[in-house]
């Protein structure tokens, strides 16, 4: 064991309560700030109070039952908030202060907290704010600034979020010369972020160097184009052979063309959906232990086109679809709520259903908060398209900072002005309730399966001649059967102002939303 390695238990407790925080954006320390985000309560028991400064309102989750928070939520500008425990000793907690949108992260610590010996299972299993020490290997290291990477013993895996160096000192973590597949003891304390659980700033107790690493590989950025073709990773091998290992749902279209020596060459086929990548693993022998390392692969694709619907059921991932549909739900400003809140959070309502979009950036690679919603006059009810990947928050699925594409202006208004409105292409919306739906004419008992209806509100009736999909617009999908729309319902659609023969209608109009009647 390397002495340089090991810390006092005092030293490191103290350094994983310095402020860790999550990444929320560069609007971070204008929505609110703390006089410490950490707070250090007497084993005897107690209070200890510390300062908030806010541009909004704000509230605390997360405490723990042993931990008494007072107040949980106040109003923007100066308050003080007190932490309270009974006597005791040994125990931590993690609590969060949301202000408009950002996350600060508060650390409470009450004694010194107690290391357990525990496999990757245990600490997964086991309860919040206890101090653990593990041995695993490292694997898929996602931030080498902070030391964000995973543990992996066999027994389950658990993500490291921030990694200190040799002194106890944060945001140095290249300094230790970790790398995939090294064998590691860190120490620190489990919480759980999102679902997510994690040892958060650990102390390095132990590094066992990996006998395999990767040397280098052929294309260097190990980003692929659309078409195929073929990737080499070249291996510094001091074990016994090279096993490698490809990721099931990468094997349909990733495969292994030629092994020579310590050189891996892959073929990857041509990609006709959205971006993809995978992780491969590397695996030799001392006879004894088996050491590994990893590379990660990435192959570009086309955007591909997505209904609300299909979008929300697919799985999060880098890969980038293109939604249109209509605005709804836009999130104000808690300032002012006449204005759209500058991230750009809303949501967007097709036939299918409706996916919220968590930032609208003004264009691929933009930066956020650019308030691009009131840039471009984008309104309720306006066509937009959008591009960007699949998240979720809490379960909840989304699209993450999505980049603007383009819109269409839409207008509202009654029946009685949209017959009164000049022919033309310009998009209104109209709200009303269904009648005299027009049925087929061979099957009295089945709607038209263009979908030609009347809308009638307080000032008149719209006939509609055809609803179609907001994607791609086509006619004959027979909406009205497949939505469940009936007489009486009320129904909101967009389209442009036509006739026929000297009658007015709105011709293929965009289906936005229904409700049944009662």
């Amino acid at each position: 064991m390397k002495a340089k390695y090991i810390f006092a238990s005092l030293t490191a407790a103290l350094a994983i309560l310095a402020g860790c925080q999550k990444e929320v954006g560069s609007h971070y320390l204008n929505e609110v700030q703390v006089s410490s985000s950490y707070v250090s309560v007497p084993t005897a028991g107690g209070s200890a109070t510390i300062g908030v400064m806010s541009n909004y309102a704000w509230s605390i989750t997360g405490a723990p039952a042993w931990l008494t928070v007072s107040p949980l939520s106040g109003p923007a500008g100066s308050s003080n908030v007190t932490f309270s425990a009974e006597a005791a000793e040994g125990r931590t907690a993690e609590v969060l202060l949301e202000c408009n949108g950002a996350v600060q992260r508060i650390n409470v610590i009450q004694g010194l907290a107690t290391v357990s010996n525990a496999t990757c299972a245990e600490i997964l299993a086991g309860p919040d704010s206890k101090t653990y020490r593990a041995t695993g290997t490292v694997m898929n290291i996602v931030n080498t600034t902070y030391g964000n990477w995973y543990l992996n013993d066999g027994t389950g895996e658990v993500y490291i979020y921030g990694t200190l160096d040799a002194k106890g000192n944060e945001k140095n973590f290249l300094s230790l010369g970790l790398e995939v597949g090294d064998e590691v003891t860190v120490e620190g304390p489990k919480t759980t972020y999102n679902g997510t659980v994690e040892l958060v700033n650990v102390t390095v107790i132990k590094i066992n160097k990996s006998l395999i690493k990767v040397e280098s590989v052929d294309p260097e950025e190990a980003v692929l184009p659309i078409e195929g073709g073929a990737f080499t990773v070249t291996l510094a091998n001091k074990g016994n052979g090279v096993y490698v290992e490809i990721p099931e749902d990468a094997k349909d279209w990733l495969s292994i063309a030629s092994v020579a020596g310590n050189t891996v060459t892959f073929n990857a086929s041509a990609n006709t959906g959205g971006d993809r990548e995978t992780v491969i693993t590397f695996k030799t022998t001392d006879g004894k232990k088996e050491y590994s390392c990893q590379q990660s692969l990435m192959q570009t694709g086309s955007i591909v086109e997505i209904t609300a619907g299909d979008f929300n059921a697919l799985e999060d991932g880098s890969a980038l679809y293109r939604l249109k549909g209509v605005v709804t739900g836009i999130v104000m400003d808690k300032n002012d709520p006449t204005k759209p809140n500058k991230y750009g959070n809303f949501y967007l309502n097709d036939e299918t259903g409706s996916a919220y979009v968590y930032g609208l950036l003004p264009e691929a690679g933009g930066a956020t908060g650019q308030d691009v919603i009131t840039a471009k006059g984008i309104k309720a009810g306006d066509i937009l398209t959008v591009v960007g990947p699949k998240g979720s928050y809490k379960g909840s699925p989304q699209m993450v900072n999505g980049y603007y594409v383009e819109h269409t202006s839409v207008t509202t208004t009654t029946c009685a002005a949209f017959n009164a409105l000049e022919d033309g292409n310009d998009l209104f919306m109209i709200s009303g309730k269904v009648r005299d739906i027009v049925m087929d004419k061979s099957d009295a008992t089945k709607y038209n399966k263009y979908g030609n209806f009347y809308i009638e509100d307080e000032t008149g009736k719209v006939y509609v001649y055809g609803l179609v999909p907001t994607l791609s617009g086509q006619s004959g999908q027979d909406l009205l059967t497949k939505l469940g729309v009936k007489e009486g319902d009320t129904i909101t659609v967009v389209g442009p102002k036509s006739s026929y023969k000297g009658s007015p209608q709105m011709v293929n109009a965009f289906y936005v939303s229904h409700e049944a009647a009662e």
